[in-house]
């Protein structure tokens, strides 16, 4: 079988705050194909760890690699959001991060602007490809509700969605950036169990349908063991482990500081 192209490349990120240390020289890599997991306790770090690989801290030490397919290898330290985002890479938040007051089509078109041509200029006088460009960023972004199940939602504030449906949205709006990584961070939190299991579907097809690897942080272990391989494990800053799902769910030191409950119950 053929070794995966390897897509994101961490080595020894470390990240600082006055004395505190919130990640501890964590590596880690995400090949093609992959959905891999960070998981950990609150507080482990994992988000910060997301932000610095995002563009929103930049580490103390250690490097973060972007491999995309036949193109250079690029490295991320340093770079704004926006050309972290235009180089392949986006990300979901936590905590949600929608356009409350625009229409949920809006929220997705809105995520098109990293890849449209038009200068300001062009944009003004409004010539034939400016409108040729909008009529195709509006019917790409229609395309990706239908993908994550909101296309007939597409004409309603973003802000009227349910809860899992907004955690969607926000998805869709991640994808429309045409990225061939997605960080997800917690995307199932504050879900139902008929939501989670609606996302669980979703991350798998938009990994095998759209060819994106997906790196996620998540709390719901069943969803984590479902669909990723490998799996990282935080704990103060630092990586514990790393595995399949099973080696996650054997391993002491895992058991000891985030899994201990949940395996006593599936035992």
């Amino acid at each position: 079988m053929a070794e995966k192209h390897k897509l994101l490349e961490v080595k020894g990120l470390t990240m600082d705050f006055g004395g505190l240390r919130a990640v501890d020289s964590v590596s880690l890599e995400v090949h093609e194909g992959e959905i891999a997991a960070l998981i950990g306790p609150n507080g482990a770090g994992k988000t910060t760890f997301f932000n610095c690989v995002t563009g929103i801290y930049n580490p103390t030490k250690g490097d973060i690699l972007l491999h995309p397919k036949g193109l250079p290898t690029r490295r991320l330290n340093g770079l704004k959001p926006n050309k972290v985002t235009e180089m392949g890479l986006a990300r979901t938040f936590q905590n949600i991060r929608l356009f409350s007051d625009m229409t949920v089509l809006e929220n997705v078109m809105i995520g098109r602007h990293c890849r449209t041509s038009a200068g300001i200029f062009r944009s003004i006088i409004r010539d034939k490809s400016v409108r040729r460009e909008e009529q195709e960023i509006v019917e790409s972004s229609y395309q990706l509700l239908k993908k994550v199940g909101l296309a007939e939602f597409a004409n309603e504030f973003a802000k009227n969605l349910p809860y899992g449906a907004q955690r969607r949205l926000e998805i869709a709006r991640a994808m429309a950036t045409e990225p061939f990584l997605l960080l997800l961070d917690e995307p199932a939190a504050g879900m139902n169990p008929q939501e989670t299991a609606e996302l669980d579907q979703l991350i798998c097809r938009i990994s095998e349908e759209e060819r994106i690897a997906i790196l996620l942080i998540e709390h719901d272990m069943k969803l984590v063991m479902n669909i990723s391989n490998p799996i990282y494990v935080m704990e103060y800053g630092k990586k514990i482990a790393e595995g399949s799902p099973q080696e996650i769910k054997d391993n002491p030191k895992v058991i000891e500081a985030y899994l201990g409950e949940e395996t006593e119950e599936d035992a």
